[in-house]
């Protein structure tokens, strides 16, 4: 079944095979992608796409010494089968088995570690820089996809890149057709012809021989610009100061042999656009590449068959709720960057077309862009995963927070989100939203109290932030009716004796759990910041021991800033902080996840035994 495919241990075993035995190996790969990924889940369209790509990079370049850096990551499932990794596709995304991202740590053809998007020209460029200052002929190319292009990040890395001399290739992987439409013979040919030794000679040629002739040389370069910006949409690039081949199609093997291997042996910084179709040669994926782009298992036959409903998510009540605020309120408009069906923003973007705003893979811009939005009346929703916000806290601070303007952030992910790992996992939220003047930050405990929560925070006039973790809740229900609850007010859940145990969102349902295993007191923090210091207050006199339960880090976190309401009270009750551990957890099944941490119900229960003891 697996004729050629079985052969290959590495990149050299593949080096081995002959041009003609490359379509079938391709063939195999896509055959194996779709039958490994129904077993395991992951994402599936993006991977199918790269599969000539990335037969054809491992071919032309000598990996891993010339380094091969992947954008984001969703595309290099084929890269890790062909290196050595293709009995281990089977713990993809799993606790102790390779991860669904390049990993440097997992092995030395993955040359940096991806999660986020728009940093591998930035990357390839640093990589390329030591080749030269050490003077080694090793050539960096970064593979990114034209979503990833959106972000500002990657145009930074290319506008320095540009003015640079470095060896180094950036490959646009165009999915989407969204730069260029289909190509054919002609542009394959032309891509080829500059891509050549030939052309780039005579380029360089041209240009020494006409820059003593000012008026001249500036017509030629305008001329040849002009050319080439009437079969190609490369003079963008150019200007950034790369040579700009392409665009081709990425799914001819022996076009993109040839394109590389001329490429390799040019030198300074060049760009190659190439056009793949995401689901490529999977009928189901070919026809609906969204729905295939990630995956749980499925029937490879029947496809993704629809599970029955359960518990809504919090990511389908935040959807529900801002749609509702919508249509009772004009000014309310809706931001996301490039996670429109991440963070259930469908039925929004097709019911308020106009007040929808997809930015693109830019975290930062979406955050000042909301800020503007809010200077003038509007009221912005930012939907936004925990993990991304990240790259937007100076945005937060200075554009938002220093203006104290009423942005709502709903944070969707926080906390430990399974199969993707340390890089998607919202560990750091509340530490670094809590310290920020001027913000308030919520944490539902459940479904109705996240749709609580949202309304609470639209009504008022600064920066808000409710933070909900990825899946569902614990099943209590909605309710239509929307109410404000008050700012900074926690919730008495249950009376107990000597242990106080104060939850943050999704941390309630274990702690009450733990709570009836030990006749504790447990409160429903609710909010983080303003935290309710009248109730720190009494349960820390009524208390031997106060527990703080959060899904975030234990640094800076929730439980800090109870122990800086202590501080200030002058109270000194032992306090228990149980949070996430200080180390980067990695990818596995939630629910053992958090046991592992010690925050399901057991864990809770038997920390707090513990220090009772002591």
């Amino acid at each position: 079944m697996y004729a050629l495919l079985n052969t290959i241990a590495s990149p050299a075993d593949l080096r081995l095979l002959a041009r003609e035995q490359l379509p079938q190996l391709a063939t195999e790969l896509r055959e194996f992608l779709v039958e490994s990924v129904s077993k395991t889940g992951g994402h599936l369209s993006s991977n199918l796409g790269t599969v000539e790509l990335t037969i054809a990079l491992h071919y032309i370049y000598d990996t891993p010494e010339d380094r091969l850096v992947w954008d984001v990551g969703h595309q290099t499932y084929v890269h890790k089968i062909l290196t050595g990794r293709r009995a281990a596709m089977s713990t993809l995304r799993m606790a102790g088995g390779i991860a669904g991202f390049p990993k440097r740590e997992e092995s030395p053809y993955d040359t940096f570690g991806t999660g986020h998007s728009s940093t591998s020209i930035s990357a390839a460029l640093g990589m390329a820089v030591t080749a030269q200052l050490s003077g080694s002929e090793r050539r960096a190319v970064a593979i990114i996809g034209d979503g990833a292009m959106t972000g500002g990040m990657a145009f930074e890395a290319l506008n320095n890149a540009g003015a640079m001399d470095a060896n180094m290739l950036v490959i646009l992987n165009d999915n989407d057709m969204s730069i260029s439409k289909p190509v054919g013979a002609l542009n394959n040919y032309l891509a080829k012809l500059m891509s050549g030794r030939f052309y780039s000679a005579f380029r360089s040629t041209g240009e020494k021989a006409l820059r003593g002739i000012p008026t001249v040389h500036e017509f030629a370069k305008r001329a040849e610009e002009h050319v080439k910006g009437m079969v190609t949409p490369g003079t963008l690039f150019e200007e950034f100061g790369f040579n700009y081949i392409g665009p081709i199609d990425g799914h001819d093997i022996n076009v993109l042999l040839d394109t590389l291997s001329n490429i390799r042996q040019l030198k300074g910084p060049q760009f190659l656009h190439i056009v793949t179709q995401k689901g490529k040669g999977y009928d189901k994926a070919e026809a609906d590449c969204l729905l295939y782009h990630g995956v749980s298992k499925f029937d490879r036959t029947n496809g993704i068959v629809a599970k029955p409903s359960s518990n809504p998510t919090y990511t389908q009540v935040f959807g529900q709720w801002l749609c509702d605020m919508a249509e009772q309120d004009v000014r309310v408009v809706g931001i996301t960057p490039a996670m429109c069906e991440g963070s259930g923003m469908q039925a929004f973007a097709a019911k308020f077309e106009s007040r929808y705003f997809d930015v693109g893979i830019a975290e930062q811009h979406a955050l000042t862009f909301a800020a503007g939005m809010a200077c003038d009346g509007s009221k912005p929703v930012v939907a936004i995963y925990s993990t991304f916000l990240q790259r937007a806290y100076d945005q937060l601070i200075h554009d938002i927070a220093i203006q104290n303007l009423p942005v709502l952030l709903a944070i969707d992910r926080g906390g430990l989100v399974g199969a993707d790992g340390a890089t998607h996992a919202g560990s750091f939220d509340l530490s670094f939203l809590r310290c920020v003047p001027n913000m308030t930050v919520m944490t539902p405990a459940d479904e109705n109290e996240c749709r609580q929560m949202l309304y609470t925070a639209i009504q008022m006039e600064s920066p808000t932030a409710v933070r909900y973790p990825r899946g569902s809740g614990p099943g209590v229900a909605t309710k239509q009716e929307m109410v404000a609850l008050t700012v900074g007010k926690a919730e008495l859940r249950r009376s107990g004796k000597r242990v106080a145990i104060l939850a943050f969102g999704s941390m309630l349902a274990p702690s009450l759990q733990a709570g009836e295993t030990l006749d504790a007191t447990v409160v429903n923090m609710r909010f983080v910041k303003p935290l309710d210091v009248d109730m720190v207050a009494q349960v820390a006199r009524n208390h031997e021991l106060l527990v703080c339960v959060e899904e975030n880090v234990v640094q800076g976190g929730a439980g800090s800033a109870v122990a800086e309401c202590l501080n200030t009270l002058g109270l000194h009750t032992l306090l228990l902080q149980l949070g996430l551990p200080d180390h980067f957890i990695e990818q596995g099944d939630p629910v053992q996840m958090l046991a592992d941490c010690g925050l399901d119900a057991r864990g809770i229960a038997a920390a707090i035994k513990s220090k009772l003891v002591e």
